[in-house]
Parts: C-alpha cells; structure tokens; sequence
C-alpha cells in the first residue's frame, strides 16, 4: 500500500518538476517565433502567425557563430584540460600511498564549496599581470581548475574500484606506472572520463562570469556573453531577443542530452566504488 501510493506522488513531483523547466523554455523557443506585437498583446500566447524572421536574422549574423565558435573553442580546452589533470590527480591519489594523501584528497572536495565570486578580484588581478586577458587561454585555464574538485571526486573512487591484481599482472608483464595508467587504467575508467568531460564542457559552455572578466572585446565573447551583450542591444526587440536566448541554449542542451546516459553510467560507477 506505500508502494502504491507513492507512485502517484512521485508522478505528481515529476509532473512538477518537468513544468518547472520545460515550461519556460517552451516560452522562449516559442516566442521566438512571434512578433513584438504578439508578445505585448498576449505574453503567454502562440505564435499566430509564426514569424520565422527572428531566427533566420540571427541564423543569416556573423556575431552569432563568432560566439558560437569563441564557447565551443574554449569548451574543448577547458575540458582536455579537465580531462588530464583531473586524471592524472585521481591516479596519484587512488592508486599510490603517501603521507597526506588524505589531506590532499580533502583539500579538492573542500574546492567544491570554494564560489567563483570569491576569487574575482585576486583572479583578474593575476590574469592582468600575466598578460592573459583577452585571451582564450585566459578563460579556459580558471575554468578547468574550478572543474577539477568536481571531477577528482568523481575519478578518484572509479579508479580506486579497479582491482589491484589487474595493475600487478600489468606489472609483471613490464608494464610501467605510466603504462598501467596509459594503456589500462584510463580505458577501465572510460564511463568516468565520459561524465566528467560532458560535465567539464557544459560549465564551461555556462559560464558568464570569467568571460565577463577577461573580455572587453565583442569578438572574443562566447555566448553567455553574446546574449547578455544582444539584450542590451536589442532592449526594444523582444522576439528577436527570445530568438538570440534559444538558439544559444540549444547546443549545450543537445550535448546534454545526447550524453545523459554515460553521465549517469560514470556516476554510477563512481558511487559503487
């Protein structure tokens, strides 16, 4: 009998749940496709007549796949970076015994509670005096290293599942340290590296405010910033705004879409072990 009445409740909280972030962006995508005279007569109504000329402008300007093409180029850094030093750290910290492993371990998931906010300030201050503003560099290196608490929590326990008798017949074979984690180890831990690359590149798609910090230049934006930068360009022209927001969510939540299965798979896997 709980059994049966909990399922309604949980439909009902999914129900909930999906209306809370569905709903708007059905407002946004949909409104795209109205003219402002629409929106200013019925703010929650339907396109009628559908007015494809707010996309097809963004579509047809340059500004929007320089954005595109600035988030998706510092995305891809931010995660290689990710990627291997956050594995190579899971490794040292899963695999080798030393003094203070523990202490380090603590140290990157106390990283987890440490907000970008905090760090604005002595951040910009040493992007200034390395000459890396307006750079790409600039914005992809502080990402991956606000990435990595996140990502070594997730590793360190995946790789920490792997069996020992695996790395001494590797070691019997004459395979090295750097052999093992090479030819072995990161192969094992595949669904891991698969849920911290997509969860690397989706923050690193959102986020605003280290870009804000780096960039002055509208070439260089990536398109948090290109939307805010279009807003207020464009504070009179609601639909062709609405336009600008969808088309800009739409490549971070395909990707997230496409890899939620391997991000749930890596997620797994890290919490058994």
């Amino acid at each position: 009998m709980t059994r049966r009445a909990g399922t309604p409740i949980a439909y009902l909280a999914a129900i909930a749940v999906l209306g809370i972030t569905v709903v708007p962006l059905l407002f946004v995508i949909l409104g795209g496709f109205r003219s402002n005279a629409q929106i200013n007569s019925s703010p929650s109504g339907l396109p009628s007549p559908w007015v494809w000329d707010n996309y097809a402008a963004i579509l047809g300007s340059s500004s929007f796949w320089t954005f595109l093409g600035n988030s998706a180029l510092i995305a891809v850094i931010a995660t290689i970076l990710t990627v291997c030093c956050g594995s190579m750290a899971a490794y040292a910290l899963s695999r080798y015994t030393f003094k203070g492993r523990e202490g380090f371990y603590t140290l990157f998931t106390l990283g987890l509670l440490f907000p970008l906010g905090v760090a604005t300030l002595p951040l910009y201050l040493w992007l200034r005096q390395l000459g890396m503003l307006e750079s790409f560099w600039g914005v992809a290196i502080p990402e991956a290293a606000f990435s990595l608490p996140v990502t070594i929590v997730i590793l360190r326990p995946f790789m920490r599942a792997i069996p020992g008798e695996i790395e001494d017949a590797a070691v019997l074979d004459g395979a090295t340290r750097l052999g093992f984690f090479w030819r072995i180890l990161l192969p094992l831990s595949m669904p891991a590296l698969t849920t911290v690359a997509v969860l690397a590149f989706v923050t690193s798609w959102n986020f605003f405010l280290l870009p804000l910090l780096v960039f002055n230049d509208p070439a260089n934006f990536t398109l948090p910033l290109g939307v805010a930068s279009f807003q207020s360009q464009y504070s009179q022209d609601t639909a062709r705004v609405l336009a600008f927001t969808a088309l800009s969510m739409i490549p971070a939540l395909v990707f997230f879409v496409l890899a939620e299965r391997r991000i749930v798979g890596g997620l797994t896997g890290s919490v058994k072990g």
